[in-house]
């Protein structure tokens, strides 16, 4: 089978097709490229989707992303979000593999096909300008044999008449001889031409264009084994990426298989329990008899311990149960008091870790100044050491109030927690600014208040708050005796002591120094007999007294 025996004469339809095979190359070209489109979008639309339902960062929304549900559920988004990458691969790979190689081919071919036509019109060409010198050689031929012929007869008319001279005849003879050797010459030429011809023309037929229509036909057969190697291309590209697919539909299945129902049903018991215990029954009241309406000792407000005052319904809509009343409307307390005490103890935990963050935050940033400082001090060129001053001593001064609050809400945490310890006088002055803004109260009275929401009742503006007294340790505080200075100080930066405990310094003030610093960051110093209290290590520069009792070497 040769398409150079077979269609020797379809030249023209041969030029036909194979101009259809590569507008077909090119339409399968274009349609892999709508391909790569498509699942290029594919791959956007699964991101954009996955993006779109994903929790935002420090928000309520990402709270509740703490349920197994919920976790599955953003594992579920994240391997949307991988499954979308292997429709980009997809994408990618058809791209480079299919419409790249197939773009270069295709030139390729169309180059080969030109040359290959150019050939065959070249030699449809030549044998066309055979075939025109043999017709020309031919009609000289016939030409030349009629002129001989006339010529003849002539000659045989003048021999014949007995009134021409010998002279015309001898003429006449000499013109048909002329002629007739004219019709030989041109009869020689003629056959010459004529086998001439012929070879050429059977070149042509069964040696030029049998080869160059073999071209064509090999040239259209590479083309259709290469879509068909496209068309497999195709298929593994798509194949090669079922497995890492799989994984992601095997991870949303590990992640659906992960849901435990018990343990999201305990973690709304942990978001939501207030520790309270519930009401008693009420007991019944008998109004037959002259006696005082009260509460019942196993109602709620009596539950919370002995000697409180009770709680007293008087009037319309008092005697409503705890559960029932509406919860009190307002900023939020900064102790989080308006909260049940199991939900209060989870906040003040988590503002107690968020504080310690922030300490470690800043006590990293002042070891990082330090070091620069340090740098400075032994590469003066790189810097002056005290341009760091200002900075350092700003981060102290934040590392101390944040230490300030985390000791602050350790307290309200521990006091919920039922485990406040006895307060020394280092707490008192840790925790002095909270007491000088929220002075304690008698818990009992709050607490028949309290519903156990952390909603308190109608009631609230007819109880008066009951002033703690002063402790023991301020009355051994006042009476103590003036403790000896074992140094001076100077002061490095001002300092407001607002705090109870605390004594405000001047920068470059200068006082003594009556207790070191034990580990807790700050210092005991006195300006005269009346005025002493405690300030930050970090804000002064401490001379000790070498035969003071008790001094130690400052470093």
């Amino acid at each position: 089978m040769s398409w150079g025996t077979e269609l020797w004469d379809q030249f023209d339809n041969l030029e036909k097709h194979t101009q259809w095979g590569i507008d077909i190359l090119e339409k399968y070209i274009k349609f892999v490229k709508e391909r790569t489109e498509i699942e290029l979008s594919y791959a956007k639309q699964l991101r954009n989707l996955s993006k779109k339902y994903q929790p935002k960062k420090n928000s309520k929304e990402e709270e509740e992303y703490k349920y197994t549900s919920c976790k599955a559920f953003i594992s579920t988004l994240n391997e949307m979000n991988d499954y979308a990458g292997q429709h980009e691969v997809i994408s990618e790979n058809m791209t480079s593999h299919i419409v790249g190689d197939l773009a270069r081919y295709i030139q390729e071919l169309k180059q080969e096909r030109k040359s290959n036509f150019h050939d065959g019109r070249k030699a449809q060409q030549h044998i066309e300008t055979c075939w025109k010198q043999l017709e020309s050689s031919k009609r000289r031929f016939e030409r030349d044999c009629k002129e001989a012929d006339r010529a003849q007869q002539y000659f045989e008319k003048m021999d014949a008449d007995i009134n021409v001279t010998k002279a015309d005849v001898e003429k006449a003879r000499q013109q048909a001889q002329i002629r007739h050797q004219m019709a030989e010459d041109s009869k020689a030429d003629y056959s010459s031409i004529l086998q001439k011809f012929n070879h050429e023309q059977h070149e042509y037929y069964h040696t030029h264009i049998p080869n160059i229509f073999q071209k064509i036909q090999e040239m259209e057969e590479r083309r259709i084994v290469k879509i068909g190697e496209s068309m497999k291309t195709y298929a593994e590209v798509d194949r090669q990426v079922i497995p890492i697919i799989g994984k992601c539909l095997d991870g949303i299945v590990k992640a659906a298989e992960s849901i435990d129902q018990k343990n999201d049903s305990q973690l709304v018991i942990e978001a939501y329990k207030s520790g309270f215990e519930p009401p008693g029954d009420i007991e019944f009241e008998d109004y037959t008899q002259p006696m005082k309406r009260t509460v019942s000792d196993n109602s709620l407000s009596n539950s919370r311990g002995e000697g409180k005052p009770e709680l007293k319904f008087g009037g319309k809509s008092k005697g409503k149960l705890w559960p029932f009343i509406k919860k009190n409307k307002g900023a939020t307390p900064e102790d989080f008091s308006n909260l049940p005490p199991e939900q209060r103890r989870k906040k003040l935990q988590q503002k107690v870790d968020e504080l310690n963050k922030e300490i470690q935050k800043e006590m990293d940033q002042r070891d990082a100044i330090t070091k620069m400082k340090d740098v400075y001090l032994k590469n003066p060129q790189m810097g002056d050491p005290a341009s760091l001053d200002h900075k350092l001593a700003e981060v102290s001064q934040t590392i101390e109030k944040l230490r300030l609050e985390t000791q602050k809400f350790e307290a309200w945490l521990a006091e919920v927690e039922g485990r406040l310890p006895a307060r020394s006088e280092q707490a008192r002055r840790q925790s002095g600014l909270y007491d000088s803004q929220h002075p304690p109260t008698v818990n009992n009275c709050a607490q028949d208040r309290e519903s156990p929401d952390g909603s308190y009742t109608e009631e609230q503006s007819q109880e008066s708050e009951v002033k703690v007294l002063a402790t023991d340790f301020d009355d051994e505080f006042d009476d103590e005796e003036p403790l000896p200075a074992i140094g001076t100080c100077k002061a490095l930066y001002t300092f407001e002591g607002q705090n109870e405990g605390t004594i405000s310094v001047v920068e470059g003030e200068t006082l003594y120094v009556i207790e070191e610093d034990k580990g807790d960051g700050w210092t005991r110093i006195r300006r005269n007999e009346d005025e002493e209290g405690y300030v930050p290590t970090s804000y002064v520069e401490v001379y000790l007294d070498k035969n003071a009792k008790g001094a130690k070497t400052y470093i």
